[in-house]
């Protein structure tokens, strides 16, 4: 067994994407970074490197403590990475309307006060 895995098939593997292309595509646009450095596809991955994904707007940090090049179950795929991600602090809901909509209805209205805490 090799001592290196590509970055795009273990997080792939470990099911931080749902397909290999989809690993490759956020590879290439620069949502994955290895030790700090930004990471081609086929970039090599070693035990204890730290990987941080960019994922719907928020950074995930992975730690490799075991190397996969082949998709396996949840439980095997979360002992080989350690998530090292911080809390998220919730975010407040924001009444926003579509452009053109135009004017709210009664209940719309009273839906948008609730959400600003208006009441």
């Amino acid at each position: 067994m090799s001592d290196t895995a590509r970055v795009d098939a273990w997080l792939w593997a470990v099911r931080v994407y749902k397909t290999r292309s989809a690993a490759t595509t956020a590879c290439r646009a620069g949502h994955v970074r290895v030790n700090g450095e930004k990471a081609k596809a086929a970039q090599a991955v070693r035990i204890g490197d730290e990987l941080r994904v960019r994922i719907a707007g928020f950074d995930r940090i992975l730690v490799v403590r075991q190397l996969l090049t082949k998709r396996v179950g949840a439980p095997l795929a979360a002992v080989a990475a350690e998530d090292r991600t911080p809390a998220r602090e919730p975010v407040a809901m924001l009444a926003v309307r579509d452009r053109g909509a135009g004017r709210p209805t009664k209940r719309e209205r009273r839906d948008i006060d609730r959400l600003r805490g208006r009441e």
